[in-house]
């Protein structure tokens, strides 16, 4: 049971668990998951750790299959600057390894800032704490549990 599953039960949100076996070599722990799921890319996202104005920090969650934005992510959070955070500061904020970090059940609670095309699904995936292991919630209450807002975040 990791972090982010207990803090969905926790806050008895509607979830499904899925799981399913990580291959080591895989290049895209994101579009992995997709196609062992056989879900659209489209529908898995990312939880990606930003450092804004080299001080602050904030997550973005966008589709496996785009790339963020630091310019978006920057003007969502009202700073001037966003760069990806350290791997190693990642895993040591949110208690997770990279390739299964998850926005829920981070040690702190970060800005959430998650991608507009999230309100296109019913349901979006998202990893569960490790990896093999996704969560699927519908935008909504993944935007309530985490006070988080919708926003463009990938680039064009």
């Amino acid at each position: 049971m990791t972090p982010a599953i207990k803090s969905l039960e926790k806050a008895k949100a509607a979830f499904k668990i899925h799981e399913y076996s990580h291959d080591p070599n895989a290049e895209s722990y994101g579009l992995e998951a997709a196609e062992k799921l056989g879900i659209d890319a489209n529908r898995v996202f990312k939880t990606l750790v930003v450092m804004l104005d080299a001080k602050d920090y904030a997550v973005g969650v966008i589709p496996v299959s785009a790339m963020l934005s630091m310019k978006q992510i920057a003007k969502a959070a009202g700073a001037k600057k966003a760069a990806m955070a350290d791997k190693q500061q990642v895993e040591r904020m949110s208690g997770y390894v990279l390739g299964g970090v998850s926005p829920f059940g981070q040690k702190k609670l970060l800005k959430t800032f998650i991608d507009s095309s999230a309100q296109a699904q019913s349901t979006i995936f998202v990893s569960a704490g490790r990896r093999g292991l996704e969560v699927e919630v519908a935008p909504e209450v993944f935007k309530n549990l985490l006070r988080a807002s919708f926003t463009d975040l990938t680039q064009e």
